[in-house]
C-alpha cells in the first residue's frame, strides 16, 4: 500500500489559498493520496468538495465510510465536460457557499478521454485558478493519473500548481509559470470550420435575426439547449458589437449530435479574469455549453462553443 503525502500548512504558506497537483498510479495510489486529505478536512470542520469522475466517487465513498456524508460529491465528467465551466460553475459556486470558511476541494479537471480539442482549455483553467482564487482561504488539490495521462501533461500539470505530491514527496514545483503567461500559450488557433458551414455577417442591427438563425439551424437539439445556445451566441455577438467594431461574422456547422456555432470579430475578446463583472459574459456562456474555445490575435477574436444531445 503506498504511503500518503503528509498533509498541512500549504508550502507556500504566505499564501492563504493553495493549489497542488497530486500525481497518482492506479486506485490504490489515488486513496493514498486524497482520502487522508478529505478526511482531514472533515475532521477539522472544513466543507469539503470532491470532484472527481464517478468510479472515483465510488472508491472514496468506500474508504470514507460515514464521513462520506459530510462530503459534496460531484461527477466532474459532467459538471466539468466544459473546463471553463470548472471555476464558475463548480469550484466557485462550493466556496461562495461557505464564505467565511476555508474550504478544502478535489478537482480532476483532467483525466484518460480528455479530447485534443478540450485540453488546451484544460490547462488554460489550471492556470487560471492561480488568479481566479488569490487571496481566497483554502486548499485545492487536483489528481492526474500519472499512469495513464501523457508526459506533456503532467509537464503542464508542474506548470500550473505550485506544489506537486508524487507519491510521498511533496515538493514546491520549480516549473510552475506565471498564470497569465501559460494562458496566453494555450491561446492556440482553432481548425478551421468545414466548407459546409452556415455563414452570416452581423451588426447591431441585425441581432434579432442572428437569433433566429441560430434557432432555425439547431432543431434537433431540446427546445431548453436551442435557448441556451442562442443566448450564448447573442452575448458573444453583443461583445463583438460593444467592444469591437461593432459587427462580426457567425458561423454554423454540425458535428455529429453538436451544434457548433463560432463568432469572430476584430476586437481583443472577453477579459480572461472569472471573478467581476467584467468577465461575467464569458462566465454565462461557459456556463451555458458544452465547450467553448477562444483564440485571440492581433487581427481579432473568434470564440467557439459547442452543445449537444
Amino acid at each position: 500500500m503506498p504511503q500518503p503525502p503528509t498533509f498541512g500548512k500549504p508550502m507556500n504558506s504566505v499564501a492563504p489559498f493553495a493549489h497542488e497537483a497530486l500525481f497518482y498510479r492506479g486506485e490504490d495510489d489515488f486513496l493514498a493520496g486524497t482520502a487522508r486529505f478529505v478526511a482531514d478536512g472533515v475532521d477539522s470542520g472544513e466543507p469539503v468538495l470532491v470532484a472527481v469522475p464517478e468510479p472515483s466517487i465510488a472508491l472514496l465513498r468506500g474508504q470514507l465510510g460515514g464521513r462520506a456524508d459530510q462530503v459534496h460529491f460531484i461527477n466532474m465528467t459532467e459538471a466539468g465536460r466544459n473546463p471553463g465551466r470548472i471555476i464558475p460553475g463548480v469550484l466557485m459556486a462550493f466556496s461562495a457557499s461557505a464564505p467565511q470558511s476555508r474550504v478544502r476541494m478535489v478537482g480532476e479537471p483532467v483525466w484518460p478521454g480528455r479530447t485534443e480539442l478540450e485540453y488546451p482549455a484544460c490547462v488554460q483553467h489550471e492556470a487560471l485558478i492561480n488568479t481566479a482564487f488569490e487571496g481566497r482561504h483554502g486548499t485545492l488539490l487536483c489528481p492526474y493519473d500519472a499512469g495513464a495521462l501523457p508526459e506533456h501533461v503532467l509537464e503542464d500539470a508542474r506548470r500550473t500548481h505550485p506544489v506537486v505530491i508524487d507519491g510521498s514527496r511533496r515538493v514546491a514545483s520549480a516549473w510552475y509559470t506565471d498564470p497569465a503567461g501559460l494562458a496566453d500559450v494555450y491561446n492556440v488557433p482553432l481548425p478551421p470550420p468545414p466548407a459546409s458551414a452556415e455563414e452570416h455577417n452581423f451588426s447591431v442591427g441585425t441581432l434579432a435575426h442572428m437569433r433566429k438563425l441560430v434557432s432555425a439551424y439547431a432543431t434537433w437539439l431540446r427546445r431548453e439547449q436551442i435557448e441556451d445556445l442562442v443566448l450564448a451566441v447573442n452575448e458573444l455577438a453583443t461583445n463583438s458589437i460593444l467592444h469591437a467594431s461593432g459587427r462580426g461574422k457567425l458561423r454554423m456547422w454540425r458535428e455529429g449530435d453538436t451544434v457548433v456555432c463560432e463568432v469572430s470579430d476584430s476586437g481583443r475578446g472577453f477579459p480572461p479574469a472569472f471573478t467581476g463583472l467584467s468577465g461575467f459574459g464569458i462566465v454565462m456562456v461557459n456556463l451555458l455549453c458544452d465547450l467553448v474555445r477562444t483564440h485571440t490575435s492581433h487581427s481579432g477574436t473568434t470564440v467557439r462553443v459547442y452543445l449537444g444531445r
